[in-house]
Order: C-alpha cells, then sequence, then structure tokens
C-alpha cells in the first residue's frame, strides 16, 4: 500500500496549484494527487459547451507564481485548460497524477495518526494512505448536473441538453434554440449560439444582473514592455483585486444605487425592444448572488442584432414542439438547453469517518474556511463566491503548507480544529449566496459561525492577512503527537 506525506485529490485549478505550493514551500513532503478523470484541469476540461470561460478575469484567476501573459483578460475555457496543464508540466506536477483514481472513502486512524485513502481504478478499489488529506474536488458533481423534470419533458420530440454534457456532434444551424436559464451558463451560450443557430430565446424565470466588461485589460496593455513580466502581473493582479473588493463592497452597503447603476448601465446597451424591467431587474439585492459577466457586451450585441431574444415567464410544460408558458405564450423550439445549475456535493462525495464514527458533512463546522471542525489532518479547499476561485484557493495551499512545516519543526503528528458549541442560530450556510444551485444544497454542506476563525468571510484583503501572518498555533487549531507505542 503506497504511502504519501499528503494525498491531494483532484487535478483541477485547485488541485495543480495545491501542488505546485507544496513543491514550494515543503519540498520535504511526498504527495500524490488523485484523479477521478483521465486528465487534468477538472472543470475546464469537463465543460465543453460553446463560448466555455471565465467571468474571472487571468489576472487574478491565474496563479502569483506563474503571470498571465496572453492579450486577453477574460480567457476561453480552451485557454485556461492550456495554462493549468503548462503551468503542471513546468513545475513537474504531472507526473504525481495517478489517473482514473476516483476517491470513494477516507478512514482516519488516531492509533497510526493515518489516513485510509479507497480509490476506485478499473473496477478495483486501491488503497493508499497519508498523513495529511488535501480535498481539491471542488464543490458539485461531475456526474450530474442539476436537472428539472418540468411537465411534458417527455413529450418534446427535439433534442434536450444540459450545458455539463454539451454533445460534440450537435449542430444547430437553422436551428431555433430555447435557453432555459439566467445565470453564468446562460449569459455565456447565448451569444456562441446567436452565430450559428436561426433564432434563440433565452428563457428566465427571474432575471440577474448582467455586467458588461472589455476583454482586454488597459492597464496590463500599457505596462507590458514597460515593467518586467512578473512586476506587470503583479501590479494588474493588485488592481484588478482592489476593484473587485470595492465593487462588492459597495454593492452590499449601498445595493439601491448599484441595482440602479446596473440596470441603466443595461438599458444603454439593450434594443427598443427589450425593456429593462422586467428583464434585467432581479427581485434580490447585487451580490445576492453573482453577477454575470458578458465579456466585450456580447450577450447585449447578440441581443441588438436580433438574433437573440429574452422572455422573462414561468414553464408551464414541454410540448412536441417547443414551451408552453404561464402566461399562455408558446415558444417554438427544435432543441432546448437546460442551464438549470450544478448539484452540489460536499468533498467530492468521498465517506469520511473518524475513528469508525462517520462524518457528516452538514454537521460539520469550518475553521478558516477550510479545516473540520473535530476532524484532525484534513483541509478542503474552496474559493471565493465573490471573486477569483483562485484567489482564495492559493491562500489555503499556502497556509496548508504552514501547517505542515509547524508539524515537521515540532515533531507533531496530529492538527485538528476544535470547534465551539454554537447553537444553530449561529450557524450559518458556508457559501452566503442565494442562489439556486446553493440554497438547493444548503443542508448537506459544512456550516461556518458567525466569528473567526469559524466565520468564512469572502473578502481577499483580510483573509491574506490572516492566512499569510496570524499565527499557525491559534489555541483552536492543536496539535498532538501519536502514542509511538501504536
Amino acid at each position: 500500500m503506497a504511502h504519501f506525506d499528503v494525498l491531494v485529490v483532484g487535478a483541477g485549478l485547485s488541485g495543480i496549484g495545491a501542488a505546485c505550493r507544496l513543491r514550494q514551500q515543503a519540498p520535504d513532503r511526498t504527495y500524490a494527487i488523485l484523479e477521478a478523470r483521465d486528465t487534468i484541469g477538472g472543470t475546464w476540461d469537463l465543460f465543453r459547451y460553446p463560448g466555455v470561460r471565465s467571468d474571472s478575469d487571468m489576472f487574478t484567476l491565474g496563479y502569483p507564481f506563474r503571470p498571465w501573459r496572453k492579450e486577453q483578460a477574460i480567457a476561453s475555457g480552451a485557454e485556461i485548460l492550456e495554462y493549468l496543464r503548462e503551468t503542471a508540466a513546468e513545475h513537474g506536477i504531472t507526473r504525481h497524477v495517478r489517473f482514473g483514481h476516483r476517491v470513494v472513502r477516507a478512514s482516519w486512524s488516531s492509533a497510526s495518526a493515518r489516513w485510509t485513502v479507497e480509490a476506485s481504478h478499473d473496477g478495483e478499489i486501491v488503497p493508499f494512505t497519508c498523513s495529511f488529506l488535501y480535498l481539491c474536488s471542488g464543490y458539485y458533481s461531475y456526474e450530474n448536473g442539476h436537472v428539472v423534470d418540468f411537465p411534458g419533458r417527455a413529450s418534446f420530440r427535439g433534442e434536450i441538453v444540459h450545458p455539463q454534457f454539451w454533445p460534440e456532434e450537435l449542430d444547430l444551424s437553422g436551428k431555433r434554440v430555447v435557453v432555459i436559464g439566467s445565470g453564468a451558463t446562460a449569459v455565456t451560450l447565448v451569444p456562441e449560439l446567436a452565430s450559428t443557430a436561426k433564432s434563440v430565446t433565452m428563457l428566465q424565470r427571474s432575471p440577474s444582473y448582467v455586467l458588461a466588461r472589455q476583454r482586454t485589460d488597459s492597464l496590463a496593455r500599457r505596462l507590458r514592455g514597460v515593467l518586467p513580466s512578473r512586476l506587470a502581473y503583479r501590479v494588474v493582479r493588485a488592481k484588478n483585486v482592489l476593484v473587485a473588493t470595492l465593487l462588492y463592497q459597495v454593492s452590499r452597503r449601498l445595493p439601491r444605487r448599484t441595482a440602479a447603476f446596473l440596470g441603466g448601465a443595461a438599458a444603454k446597451q439593450l434594443p427598443a425592444s427589450i425593456p429593462v424591467d422586467p428583464h434585467f431587474s432581479p427581485r434580490y439585492q447585487p451580490w445576492d448572488q453573482r453577477l454575470c459577466l458578458t465579456p466585450g457586451a456580447d450577450f447585449f450585441a447578440a441581443l441588438r442584432s436580433g438574433k437573440a431574444d429574452i422572455v422573462t415567464d414561468r414553464i408551464a410544460r414541454f410540448t412536441p414542439d417547443g414551451i408552453t408558458l404561464e402566461s399562455g405564450a408558446h415558444l417554438p423550439a427544435d432543441v432546448i438547453v437546460t442551464a438549470t445549475g450544478l448539484r452540489v456535493i460536499a468533498f467530492g462525495g468521498i465517506d469520511l469517518t473518524v475513528d469508525g464514527e462517520v462524518i457528516n458533512p452538514s454537521e460539520q463546522l469550518v475553521y478558516k474556511g477550510m479545516m473540520l471542525g473535530g476532524v484532525p489532518n484534513l483541509a478542503w479547499c474552496i474559493g471565493y463566491v465573490n471573486a477569483s476561485w483562485t484567489l482564495r484557493s492559493d491562500l489555503v495551499s499556502r497556509y496548508v503548507c504552514r501547517v505542515l512545516n509547524h508539524l515537521s519543526r515540532n515533531g507533531f503528528d496530529t492538527c485538528v480544529p476544535h470547534p465551539p458549541a454554537l447553537p444553530p442560530a449561529r450557524r450559518r450556510p458556508i457559501m452566503n449566496l442565494t442562489s439556486g444551485y446553493l440554497t438547493r444544497a444548503a443542508s448537506a454542506l459544512p456550516r461556518q459561525g458567525d466569528r473567526r476563525p469559524w466565520l468564512m468571510r469572502q473578502n481577499y484583503l483580510l483573509d491574506a492577512a490572516d492566512l499569510r501572518l496570524s499565527r499557525v498555533d491559534d489555541g483552536v487549531l492543536r496539535f498532538g503527537r501519536r502514542s509511538r507505542s501504536a
């Protein structure tokens, strides 16, 4: 049975970044990455729908240690995947990945101070042991998206497609397409599909805030050739962090003014036939859900072109040739795209036990947004919901390295956060957005508290100071040694 100091689960954006940080900051530790699929990339290899891209700029979605050098600040999925693969190759990460190993369970033994990790590979269970388990598998299921059983679904004679499983052979030429959804995926799909389909209609039950953004970063363009590439990258990255932080803080403190600004900005981009109300007037405040980004205002351009339209209504039922709405209107369709969201799961669906006791994710409090109260030698990497994922995932990986180094320097074997006895009223969802895919999963995810270090702040500047400068042995994260006679 192979043993490693650290086992990383997942070879996507977080897992590759974690391995790079281990090499840089804890180089004496042996590690391996267990990846369920046959290639690296995670989300950016899985999602293949037309136009797939990030809604975060690459100066903050990229790693701090590897500058983004391309012209486009908003990158396509293919460009992000290329960046990840190049990073893994340059840092010697790929050879540490065990492909086709889907972790199904992990069991902690206090007697041995080790995790036994079982992975399914080619139909067999392959066991590993490790001293520290680092879960970088994201927060949604790769096998299943969120599927709504709309009335009459089976009667539709056309094709129904979920973006998470986009068929490569799908030809939309001359087809009438209805995209169900109002989130980032729908806003991404509409302009891309409109370039080939006969018509595209985005059908939304409730609207989202949509913000246009330039595809390139003007400051990066000006600094390119003036400053060394790494310094220019750091300057632009810092600028983008500050801008995103300011936008979020203003949105939360002045929600009505922000909503008016976003609505006014949308109105300037829309054709006369599409009013802001009801199509771009959400019932929630800005950043109760993520803002939808449209690079180069391509979503609005598709609406102005007449090839795309937007309808705000509820679905009554599918029909053989389209969708009947509760208003009585009928949308004809040859293809229906159900951009209805992700199916969120905790820890990649891995079953966890500690000394034989099953760990129920919904009962756990999360320490510093990364470790589970009462669970030894384990970290869970999740990013921000209001900024680039990598900003937080990289902070978490660096903190994990600090913990590992503290264990080594002091001869400790274990570290475990000791949670307070918080009543239910003081326990909050780990992700504080009202988006459907998160509210559906709130009862299945770990919880956060109402104060540090059990409060997960959505603020990179505060987290950077805390996770890089605060003491590791803070009295809450407690360290110990196993009995050498065990």
